[in-house]
This record gives structure tokens, sequence and C-alpha cells, in this order.
């Protein structure tokens, strides 16, 4: 994959969404599959730009996702994130992803350009359940198969009049075992995930709403600038507090893997203490760490 870095002041190549700009975007790299953009205010926009495919993956789609993501990971000055499909389409049709792209999908999985058959959408997955940032779905259309999955693991969800939501795998031999129905059974109960896995229905956004899969619900015209409002309240607060949260959301649901994120939140936290840093000071300094200053509170 080759991605070129972009300065900061050059112009984004034209809209994701319809409606109005509260920001003025600037590219952060280009790519094949995806858009990548910042602007000023420390928010990121990571859009699929497939929109002729309905925003459906490959598994070229998915590196580079997972490059932005890591992007947005390591940027100290980025908080939230505004993950979105490009649209509309030529035949003026819009989709937040329509999953993964079947006319490259091989007996093993997606094909990628040199023929390996991969499942790397589970690793993009964990990536963003575990990023220490907020992530805020923008669907516009489609949100159905793996890109219904991608949208329910993002931590917040705005959803255009025009979303639509399900699940296809029964229909095209395939499933996701994973957050993609067990994290849904959590989110709008056993009865309703088993519903929309077993019965492949489709749901508008009010129905989407009801069930609680996303937080609300606005016009297509306003739904990015609606995104950057949201985004620009988390900007407002304490960016460990929001990590530690997040990580803690994860605990009760992720098993071990939630356990440790939290953990590793807790420790980031621990080595920016006096405490945390006297032992390493001793390490380094070969002698005995001298805790005596640190209580043990209750």
């Amino acid at each position: 994959m080759s991605v070129e870095s972009t300065p900061d002041d050059a112009p984004c190549p034209g809209p994701v969404l319809p409606g109005e700009n509260l920001v003025r975007w600037h590219p952060a790299a280009q790519y094949e599959d995806i858009r990548f953009d910042r602007c000023e205010e420390g928010i990121a926009r990571i859009a699929i730009n497939r929109p002729a495919k309905r925003n459906a993956f490959r598994p070229r789609t998915v590196v580079e996702l997972y490059d932005a993501f890591s992007r947005v990971r390591d940027d100290p000055r980025v908080g939230a994130v505004l993950f979105t499909g490009v649209g509309p389409a030529a035949d003026g049709g819009y989709a937040f992803c329509a999953g993964g792209d079947q006319s490259v999908r091989g007996d093993g999985g997606y094909l990628d350009e040199s023929g390996l058959p991969r499942l790397n959408v589970l690793d993009l997955q964990r990536q963003i359940r575990s990023l220490p940032k907020v992530v805020i779905a923008l669907v516009a259309g489609y949100a159905i198969g793996g890109g219904q999955v991608l949208h329910l693991l993002c931590d917040l969800s705005l959803a255009a009049e025009n979303a639509v939501f399900g699940q296809t795998g029964p229909r095209v031999g395939s499933f996701d075992g994973g957050f993609g129905a067990g994290y849904l059974a959590r989110l709008v109960g056993q009865r309703k995930a088993r519903e929309i896995w077993f019965l492949c229905r489709r749901y508008n956004a009010e129905e989407a709403l009801a069930m609680g899969l996303v937080n609300a619900v606005v016009p297509l015209q306003k739904l990015e600038a609606e995104g950057v409002r949201w985004a620009r309240e988390v900007m407002q607060h304490s960016p460990t507090a929001i990590r530690c949260l997040k990580a803690s959301f994860n605990a009760e649901t992720d098993g071990m893997a939630g356990i440790q994120e939290l953990a590793g939140q807790a420790t980031h936290l621990f080595y920016r203490t006096a405490e945390g840093q006297e032992g390493r000071n001793a390490f380094l300094e070969k002698r005995d760490p001298d805790f005596s200053d640190a209580p043990w509170l209750p």
C-alpha cells in the first residue's frame, strides 16, 4: 500500500456527504479506497470511498482503514473521529458500508491483489473497538452486513433519515459470530439480535433508534454537521477520562481482552505518577526505591 502525506493546508477534493460544513477539512493522507481528513479542532474524518460499490470493502479498503485509524491513534491532537461513507453514487444512492465486496470473495475469504484470501476486517473491528478516541458513525443510506457490524462497533452512531440497517450473512453464506452477534445482543437484546440475523430484514432509521442501535436520527443534509457538533462536545472533556471510560465499557463485554485494555489505561496513568516514576528512577540509578511518600489510601 502506497500512502502519500499531504500538507496541512491542502484543500479537500470534494464533499464526503451533502449539506452544511461546520469545519474546514484538510486531507491527512491520500488513499485509493478511502478518504482521510482532519480539521484544526482535533476532529478526524474517515470515509470509505467506493460509492459505486455501495462502499463495500475489499482487502485494500480494510488495509487503508486500518492505516488511517492507526494514524488517528498516534496523533495526540485528535480526540474524535467521524466514520462514514462517501455519497451519493452516480445513481443517487447512499451507503455507509454494504459489507464485504462479494465480487472479490473467494473460497476462503476476500481476495487481495495477490489472490490471498483475507478476513482482515476482523483486525479493523478490534482496532475501532480499542481506539482510545471516540469514534462516531455517520450513517447515510445502507449499513448492511459487515457494514452494519462496523457501525455497531463505533462508540456513537448518528443516522440520516434515509439510513437502512440489516444483516445479510445467512443469505450469502456468511455470518459474524464475534462482535456482530455477541455485542449486537448486548446492545439490542437477545430476541431482537436473533431476529436481525435469522430473518435478514431491513430496518429504517427510526426503527434503529427505537431498538437502541443508533443515538439520534437527523436529516441527511445535517448529518455531517451534527456529527461535528457531537465531536466538539467530546473534545471539551478530559481525554484521560474518555479513554478510561471507553476501556471500562469494553471491559464489561470483551472478556480478558477488555480487562487487558482497561488495565493498560490504568498502567498508563500510573506511569505518570511520582510513585511510578520513583520505581523507574531507582532502577535506572541502581538504588533501592523509596515509596515512603506514597500513602496506603483506603
